[in-house]
Parts: structure tokens; sequence; C-alpha cells
């Protein structure tokens, strides 16, 4: 069964265009290590919350966004060796001026319970 990779990140809504296009240089190599789909979204219907929501999970200010992505891989070992091999690669190196605060993205991997 699948294995999938979700992400939330916090990006300046001024950056949505660069963060996109950062996805867009990105995207293929994770399809090069094995990943089947990667899918990128930017919030356009989030509610704010009282307790919890994704702008508090990863300390959203008010100029920015979140962005919530997933990469779905055929199963765990080829996400495991994909990822080793995709973080390993110079092209997951963030540049000079990276888009988003990567310190404040969450993330982990989960097993598929239901595909309808």
């Amino acid at each position: 069964m699948a294995y999938i990779d979700g992400y939330v990140s916090p990006v300046p809504k001024a950056n949505r265009d660069a963060y996109r296009r950062e996805a867009e240089k990105i995207a293929p190599l994770f399809k090069e290590c094995g990943a089947l789909k990667v899918v990128e979204t930017w919030g356009d219907d989030v509610p704010k919350g009282k307790s919890t929501d994704f702008y508090m999970a990863v300390k959203a200010g008010e100029d920015e966004n979140v962005v919530f992505s997933w990469i779905v891989w055929p199963d765990k070992a080829t996400r495991d060796a994909g990822m080793a091999k995709a973080m390993a690669d110079p092209r997951m190196q963030p540049g000079p001026n990276p888009v988003f605060d990567g310190k404040r993205m969450i993330f982990g991997g989960f097993e598929v319970l239901l595909e309808a």
C-alpha cells in the first residue's frame, strides 16, 4: 500500500510565486527518487481556530499563509530510500534567499489506512 509524506509550512504571502517555482524545481527530484505524485497546495479556506489550527501549528505570522503538501510513494521502503537520496541531492539545499522558514515546517510519514 502507498506511503505518504505530509507537510505544513508557513510561507510569506508575497512569496507565493517564488514558492511555486521552487516546488516546480523540486517535484521532479522526488519523482526521480521513486515518488508517484507530489502535491503542493496554497491555503485558500483555512479557518483560524481558538485552540489550534494550521497557522498556529507552524507559528505563521499575519503576512504568511500555510502550504499543505504531500508526496505519494508506492511503499515505505521506496520512501525511505527515495527520501535519503533526495535529501543528499544538491538541489535540496536551501539557496541564499529561502522562500519560507523551513524550521517551522511540520512533517511526517503516514501509512494509508483508507483510500476510497
